[in-house]
């Protein structure tokens, strides 16, 4: 049994960085035509620098639309995977069409946003 606790540590630090890595990857697929990790660097949606505890809305020079702008959403974990399953569902009027319908891929994408 400690033998497998000991070997089940090892493979820890590997599952966490191919999740990132997959993370990263799906980001770019998926997300990196319209949104840039950058800090500053807004595309055709705002970067997603820091978007962890930020207000919906509130990046200066991003566009967005009065419905994500007046929706008092504080992102999170579970309000951004809601958000990408269904994002016109979730904030009617919301300029992003494009959602991640599949748990895992949204599970991966939020935690390469975690580490960003």
């Amino acid at each position: 049994m400690a033998v497998f606790a000991v070997t089940a540590g090892l493979f820890a630090p590997v599952a966490a960085t191919a999740q990132q890595a997959d993370g990263e990857r799906l980001f770019q697929q998926r997300c990196g035509g319209c949104h840039s990790t950058e800090a500053g660097r807004n595309r055709i949606g705002p970067h997603l620098s820091g978007v962890i505890g930020r207000a919906a809305g509130s990046i200066e020079g991003a566009r967005y639309s009065d419905a994500m702008r007046d929706s008092g959403i504080v992102w999170d974990n579970q309000l951004l995977d809601t958000f990408l399953a269904a994002p016109r569902e979730m904030v009617s009027g919301a300029r992003m069409t494009v959602a991640v319908p599949d748990a895992d891929q949204r599970a991966a994408i939020i935690a390469y946003l975690e580490s960003q």
